[in-house]
């Protein structure tokens, strides 16, 4: 049976006529067009259907549509675009910590809620804990851990200019 679930989307709001147990991820990447979420265990294992619900990361594989309504949702789609990056997707880039890129959306949605909450640059086992339920399957994590701590230093950073992330180092 189809209902009509309303919901904001990376701040637009969303009508979606589906069944109320579709899942999220399923809402998004075939009712939205919105890819940048990938199924991977589809069991809320791996971390690579994560979005941001209400602020909060989630695994969109265990969310389920009727469960979005009036809620907002955030994608990577949301944070940031390649004309338009996020401070973590830059982040990202310059450390080379995409890697095949498959898990990097998951990465940068729980990354971007770790970041909203932190008020000091988190050490890399902050970093490591926090990050705990996204996984990657190049084993990369170095990269990834560096490419954070690295959009948190530029995000912390006193200093209003604009500082250039390039090789692993912050500069202004």
């Amino acid at each position: 049976m189809l209902k009509t679930i309303t919901f904001k989307v990376n701040g637009r709001e969303m009508k979606v006529n589906c069944p109320s147990s579709k899942t999220l991820l399923d809402v998004l990447r075939d009712d939205l067009d919105l890819t940048g979420s990938k199924e991977c265990c589809g069991k809320g294992e791996c971390g690579t259907c994560s979005v941001l619900m209400n602020n909060e990361a989630v695994c969109s594989c265990l969310v389920l549509a009727g469960q979005v309504e009036g809620e907002e949702i955030l994608t990577v789609e949301g944070i940031g675009t390649t004309s338009s990056m996020d401070v973590l997707q830059e982040a990202f880039v310059a450390e080379g910590a995409s890697q095949c890129g498959y898990c990097t959306p998951g990465f940068i949605v729980a990354a971007r809620a770790f970041l909203n909450r932190i008020e000091k640059v988190p050490t890399i086992e902050d970093i490591q804990e926090e990050m705990a339920g996204n996984l990657c399957r190049c084993t990369g994590y170095t990269k990834i851990t560096k490419a954070i701590q690295t959009a948190a230093i530029r995000l912390l950073s006193p200093s209003t200019e604009k500082h250039t992330i390039s090789s692993g180092r912050v500069s202004s």
